[in-house]
């Protein structure tokens, strides 16, 4: 799953993680000292002001299929940066041993939170002196991974991936926003839990859309030279970004207050957001996979 568009650089890490995470890399996910023995990953977020990545590592808990990180600072009374990065951008990426892969973390609110945390401290009590050291309540970020990546061999697959992760968000994000709406429109609390879920959702889907249509604009000049017959089919995408990019920035607008959205117009928004969007992918694929599946994925280096 890819990553900020706006982020090139080397992810910064403060000085006193920087033997930690070398030491975390070279042993394969084993450290020792201080978080000898304890489940440690590395945790890659995008800073909420600075846009810069940055790579911190945290200890997790695996509780069936669901792996969670809690934002507890050892008990301070401010939630840790990386926690304000996460919300303000969900797409991140974690390595745990030798893996690395991309998800979107989503924040616990609310009895889902409360039950989550009485587990983690079943299993890790020092989080329950964590949260007895102050009067924040420690938020619990779950960590979902997106979807099972499979063997990619052309560019055709990893398209295929990517388009299969689109439109699974963006269903997810109906579901959640029906239910959320729903609710609040047959007066009940319409949950807070569920209402900051539907917006991490919704930010990882606008995030996810906009870098990938970002990388296709930069790969469509290529197409066009190696086969100049794909010409009027990449016109057509091209206008098609344009109308979806309108259409998401619309629709990320309308989250800057959920709980005073217009149910009407919130559900319009998604209705036509889905019909742009399932048309533009299906004409992606129908003109452009024949092409794509005679590229392999990752590129070749060419021959010296």
């Amino acid at each position: 799953m890819s990553q900020n568009p706006q982020v090139r650089s080397e992810p910064r890490v403060s000085d006193v993680n920087v033997p930690v995470i070398e030491e975390f890399r070279a042993n394969g996910g084993r450290v020792g000292g201080m978080f000898e023995g304890g489940d440690l990953l590395l945790l890659t977020s995008v800073g909420a002001r600075s846009g810069r990545e940055h790579t911190t590592p945290l200890g997790f808990v695996r509780v069936g299929d669901r792996l969670y990180v809690v934002a507890s600072a050892a008990g301070a009374d401010r939630h840790p940066d990386w926690y304000h990065n996460v919300l303000a951008h969900p797409m991140v990426r974690v390595e745990l041993g030798t893996e690395e892969f991309g998800v979107v973390a989503v924040p616990l609110e609310g009895e889902e939170r409360d039950r989550a945390f009485a587990e983690i401290v079943a299993r890790v009590p020092g989080y329950g002196d964590y949260q007895a050291r102050t009067d924040r309540v420690i938020p619990v970020v779950a960590l979902e991974r997106p979807f099972a990546e499979g063997e990619v061999a052309t560019l055709a697959d990893k398209l295929v991936e990517v388009h299969t992760w689109l439109r699974s968000q963006l269903a997810h994000v109906r579901a959640e926003a029906e239910a959320y709406l729903a609710d609040r429109e047959n007066g009940g609390s319409a949950p807070l839990g569920l209402s900051l879920q539907l917006r991490q959702h919704c930010l990882a889907f606008c995030e996810s859309l906009r870098f990938h249509h970002d990388g296709e604009e930069t790969m469509f000049p290529h197409l066009e030279r190696s086969d100049p017959r794909l010409k009027e089919a990449l016109e057509r995408l091209r206008a098609e970004h344009r109308t979806v990019e309108r259409l998401r920035g619309e629709l990320e607008a309308l989250l800057g207050d959920l709980s005073a959205a217009d149910p009407v117009r919130f559900r319009a928004e998604l209705d036509r957001m889905s019909e742009e969007l399932e048309t533009h992918l299906d004409y992606e694929e129908t003109e452009l996979f024949p092409t794509l599946a005679a590229i392999p994925f990752p590129p070749t280096a060419p021959a010296r």
